[in-house]
């Protein structure tokens, strides 16, 4: 049975530079690899619209719309409709429109929804054609985490949005024929809160572009210095990395430099905001804002930190990490979901302490942080390479249609 492909994402899946941008790219060259795919996305500014040109050489039509609703009127919104505030953040007129229009005049045979503020763009559909939603992360219970640590306004917020977003979750995996998330943890903890079996709920994990971030791979080295250096890589706009590289700058860093005085944090990610910023005025952090290559940044790592405290998912940031054959050291969260041993391929570290402590003995024993980094490149090339975490995404979607 022939037939084509929607496909809708939260942000156009070019160039795949942060997170949920890998993710996207690769979900859709694969999918294009059967069938022609509609592309139906979001741009954040003017840099992502100027790669509406990339992606309209994988997909058969596409509408790449500028993201225009504000935060206040978002929030405004989604209070008045009881809404997530998520889902309200994400909407336009725009796209719905097209959504309605490509079904309309294509013969669409599957919706493939990319995170959960893109499902309320999919109508309901005909029984011939199944939805299948790629939450990726169970966020509601990230917001839910936020509103039990906090206190104040922002935690009742996180709470409301919380109870808001799962409810808009679970009505949104009754109705799809399959949901997807990038661990197995993670779909095993949505099976447990929604009553849904493993018929319809999947994990669908990541992988890492071994070719790409490969030690041997072409790029262009980086001026170092004298020192040990310590590397962090995220989008620094990112509310997990944000807390993760200000925790590691002021109570992990001064207890590493008491036993190196010499050593360096490196904060490299794009969108640093102020409070990020300013860690650079503390002894031995740098921040680079975004770098047009990060390879060479982790190239030169001595060790990759990944000190996350609230995380969902799989970190790309560590599987990056892992395949350019660095030491890594990272939380329990940041590392859950990756199939790979503590000890083996990377160090598990919850707390500063714990933290200096793993880096410490990784710098005082080279020959054993070169090990567990060749450990790491070579778990990568056994485990997460994208034509294998990808193989089966097209019999999902398409119940059986042949795959390339």
């Amino acid at each position: 049975m022939s037939g084509d492909i929607l496909f809708l994402c939260h942000r156009i899946p070019f160039p795949p530079d942060r997170g949920d941008k890998i993710r996207s790219c690769h979900l859709l060259k694969r999918l294009a690899q059967v069938a022609p795919v509609h592309v139906g996305c979001f741009a954040d500014d003017d840099r992502d619209m100027g790669f509406a040109g990339e992606l309209a050489q994988v997909a058969a039509s596409q509408c790449v719309l500028m993201r225009d609703r504000s935060r206040v009127v978002a929030g405004l919104t989604g209070l008045a409709r009881r809404q997530s505030l998520l889902i309200a953040l994400f909407d336009h007129p725009g796209l719905h429109q097209w959504v309605a229009r490509t079904l309309a005049e294509r013969p669409v045979r599957a919706v493939f929804a990319y995170s959960a503020q893109m499902a309320h763009f999919v109508p309901v559909l005909p029984a011939h054609i199944p939805l299948m939603m790629d939450f990726v992360d169970f966020d509601s219970a990230k917001y839910a985490a936020y509103g039990a640590q906090g206190s104040g306004p922002m935690a009742w917020i996180n709470r409301r949005e919380g109870r808001r977003l799962f409810d808009f979750e679970q009505r949104t995996a009754r109705r799809a024929a399959i949901s997807s998330f990038v661990s197995e943890a993670e779909a095993q903890m949505f099976r447990a809160a929604t009553g849904l079996d493993r018929g319809r709920v999947v994990a669908i994990e990541n992988g890492v572009t071994l070719d790409y971030f490969d030690p041997a791979a072409d790029f262009s080295p980086i001026d170092a210095g004298q020192g040990p250096l310590l590397v962090f890589t995220g989008q620094m706009d990112y509310r997990p990395n944000v807390e993760a590289v200000e925790s590691f700058a002021r109570e992990t860093l001064p207890a590493i430099r008491a036993a190196h005085p010499d050593a360096r944090f490196a904060i490299v990610g794009r969108n640093p905001v102020k409070s990020v910023q300013t860690l650079a005025d503390l002894p031995g952090v740098i921040v680079t804002g975004g770098v047009p290559d990060v390879r060479g940044w982790l190239a030169a790592a001595d060790v990759v930190v990944a000190p996350l405290r609230i995380a969902r998912g799989i970190q790309n940031k560590v599987l990056e990490a892992m395949a350019m054959a660095r030491p890594v050291v990272a939380s329990s969260q940041a590392a859950e979901g990756i199939d790979a041993t503590h000890g083996a391929h990377l160090l598990v570290a919850d707390d500063p302490a714990k933290e200096a402590e793993s880096i410490i003995a990784l710098l005082a024993d080279p020959a054993r942080a070169a090990a567990l980094g060749q450990a790491a490149r070579a778990r990568m090339e056994q485990r997460y390479r994208w034509s294998a975490t990808l193989d089966r995404l097209p019999d999902l979607l398409l119940g059986g249609a042949p795959v390339a």
